[in-house]
């Protein structure tokens, strides 16, 4: 008779009447994760006292951890080992007052049961909102059932209400009035035939995007599988970070001198320093000025359109930041680089870069440079954190005004004044331990349109709108600076036909992707081509703000 070890699986307690879960996601680097705790612990007691006021028991699911000092989720392992001991019914919140990696709860969420509830603070310094929006875009792409609250004191009525709605429906719901399906026969004719002709283009000779290392910081949401990516005609070549730093290696410090030079001559500011942990330094630029050569040359070799390196884990131990690199990238007027033969490099033409690896943004960054350059538009371009906002009132101006910031990947043009306006400071030690400096400036007022490409469903969507970028008082300028990173480059945004709590319902992901046009008339059109550039290559289309019909 056979002896077999048969393992007891552990059935998990169901929760007590009225009685509510917490978890919280956290960052992977545990600098990260012990600065930011005492936000999250301050975040999650008002959220105990408002479950408490609606007569519920709002208990952690982990505990805090002495020896991390944090009681955050930070790995994947963790995150499995939690939820199985959370009975699969409870109804969950994860709250999220910071940055957190959706890997680490993805997992347990797949396979939970019980109603799930996100939140997060609505806070500049500490990117909760951020977070939530990224885990969100990853439970929209996996299918998973959730609803969603944010508030800045969690006792406001707005949150107090949907509080009431989520605990007693187990649902909160949104205006979505905003969001309109695409009618492509109802886009401008012009716009139409441009958008069809850039997309049997695509589809005649494949585009290819370069991706350096995929799922950066756990972002399921910012892959699209290669079985829906092909059939538009976009590939990837899967290239290496390690292959990047390598590439790095072959260049030499005259020619990185050179880059560096070129963007001196422009009136680029570098803020410098001599200590190498705490300072940008200029050894660190001359190293990204060597990634930023290494990095086209890749390119070429490969044959890419676009390129997304990931500079997360494994890089930031290996290279300074990749930042001024991407924001170089994206910029038309930009540091020439020459193949070891001689030849210019994507000479007078941007190469787009998708930041974080992101490929939805990648995708979108594609679509964009061939849209904006057959108008005779400047094809640069970028992804944002949708990081904070609040209103504003003054100036002419009463509206409620977002924050968008991203780790300074900014391409110059964007920057009001160009390279002899941007600035150069070291990225935060707590997320970029060897430095380097960011492209950093103000946005220039302008006509915008934004745009986001997600997956749902098993399909490729984009959402489309038109926002205009405003100029607010240096003041004001310096305090939104200082409420959130002030190292980065900021853009002050007011989005078109769209609230922020629509918005904010809606959008399934942490980042956003936009484009300057000359004017108002010039953006509509370039949103009509982009539009139908999009639904011809077979993207489902949804204009938010705006209705072509």
């Amino acid at each position: 008779m056979a002896t077999y070890m048969i393992p007891e699986v552990e059935t998990p307690t169901r929760v007590a009447a009225k009685e509510i879960l917490l978890i919280a996601s956290g960052d992977l680097r545990q600098s990260a994760n012990q600065k930011c705790w005492p936000a999250q612990a301050q975040m999650e007691e008002k959220l105990i006292t408002a479950f408490k006021a609606e007569g519920f028991t709002l208990r952690r699911a982990h505990p805090y951890d002495p020896d991390l000092g944090h009681g955050f989720i930070c790995n994947q392992r963790m995150g499995m080992d939690v939820f199985m001991h959370i009975h699969p019914e409870a109804p969950l919140v994860v709250a999220e007052a910071v940055w957190q990696y959706s890997n680490h709860v993805l997992a347990g969420l797949l396979s939970h049961r019980g109603p799930v509830l996100t939140v997060a603070n609505w806070s500049g310094e500490w990117p909760g909102l951020v977070g939530m929006l990224n885990l969100n875009g990853c439970l929209h792409k996996a299918g998973v059932k959730f609803s969603t609250l944010w508030s800045k004191d969690f006792d406001d009525e707005i949150f107090k209400e949907g509080l009431r709605e989520w605990l007693r429906d187990h649902r909160v719901t949104y205006d979505q009035n905003h969001v309109h399906r695409l009618v492509l026969k109802n886009l401008p004719a012009e716009e139409r035939n441009l958008g069809r002709s850039l997309a049997k283009q695509v589809q005649a000779r494949k585009a290819i995007l370069g991706v350096f290392d995929e799922g950066c910081m756990g972002m399921y949401n910012a892959i699209i599988e290669d079985y829906l990516l092909n059939p538009l005609g976009v590939y990837k070549e899967r290239l290496s970070q390690s292959a990047l730093v390598a590439a790095m290696r072959d260049v030499s410090d005259a020619e990185a001198q050179k880059v560096r030079d070129w963007l001196d001559a422009r009136g680029m500011t570098f803020v410098t320093g001599p200590n190498e942990e705490t300072d940008l330094t200029d050894r660190q630029i001359l190293e990204q000025c060597k990634m930023y050569i290494a990095a086209v040359r890749i390119a070429d070799d490969f044959g890419c359109d676009v390129i997304g390196i990931q500079y997360q884990q494994g890089l930031k131990d290996m290279a300074p930041a990749s930042d001024l690199v991407e924001g170089m990238l994206n910029n038309v007027e930009r540091p020439p680089v020459f193949a070891r033969d001689g030849r210019e490099l994507y000479a007078g033409q941007a190469l787009p870069h998708f930041n974080e690896a992101d490929e939805c943004a990648g995708l979108d960054l594609l679509v964009t440079n061939r849209v904006w350059t057959a108008m005779q538009l400047d094809p640069a371009s970028t992804l944002h954190d949708v990081r904070w906002g609040e209103r504003y009132t003054g100036n002419g101006i009463d509206d409620f005004v977002w924050v968008f910031q991203i780790s300074g990947a900014v391409p110059a043009s964007h920057i009001a004044g160009g390279y002899a306006k941007a600035v150069s400071e070291r990225q935060p030690a707590m997320y970029f331990r060897l430095g380097g400096g960011t492209l950093k400036g103000i946005c220039k007022p302008g006509a915008v349109v934004w745009s986001r490409v997600f997956v749902e469903g098993g399909q490729v969507h984009v959402d489309m709108g038109r926002a205009t970028a405003i100029e607010l008082p240096a003041e004001e300028t310096a305090r939104r600076w200082q409420a959130t990173t002030p190292q980065w480059p900021i853009m002050h945004v007011i989005l078109h036909g769209v609230s922020r709590d629509q918005f904010m319902a809606r959008h399934h992901a942490n980042h956003v992707n936009v484009a300057y046009a000359p004017d108002d008339d010039a953006a509509d059109r370039a949103l009509a081509a982009k539009a139908a550039m999009f639904a011809e290559l077979g993207v489902r289309v949804h204009l938010c703000g705006v209705d072509m019909q």
